[in-house]
């Protein structure tokens, strides 16, 4: 998720929230991977149920509008295409904002709601770069 995050960050991850709401595209969650139930994974929620996604030489695409993500510096960026999907019911599409790098829905498909254990609140450690998200 660099570089959003890092993979020593220490998170605090709100459990309660998708309890009575539900996961929103932007949101930063931690889920157990589709491939791999026994591992949890943190990624961005891109698009949810019956949204269709498709990627173009990197632009990522919602409904056929391109999705802002200006905060991803370009060395993060892939320039693969991929799609177009649509996200079945019960289901949301999940992206890294590394890119280039990241073990996400492009490989492994879309995540389950009851998959999605909360979404990120914070990372308190290290102190130096703590934040809200």
């Amino acid at each position: 998720m660099a570089p959003t995050l890092e993979n020593q960050d220490r998170l605090v991850v709100d459990r309660l929230t998708y309890r009575i709401g539900k996961p929103t595209p932007g949101d930063i969650v931690m889920f157990h991977v589709p491939v791999a139930p026994d591992r949890l994974f943190v990624k961005r929620i891109i698009a949810e149920a019956g949204d269709e996604v498709r990627i173009q030489h990197g632009d990522v695409f919602v409904n056929g509008r391109k999705l802002d993500d200006r905060f991803i510096p370009d060395g993060f960026r892939s320039q693969d295409d991929w799609g177009p999907v649509r996200v079945p019911a019960d289901y949301y599409i999940v992206l890294g904002d590394h890119r280039n790098r990241s073990s996400d829905s492009r490989h492994w498909g879309p995540v389950r709601r009851d998959a999605i254990v909360g979404r990120v609140q914070a990372r308190w450690w290290p102190l130096s770069t703590a934040a809200m998200f």
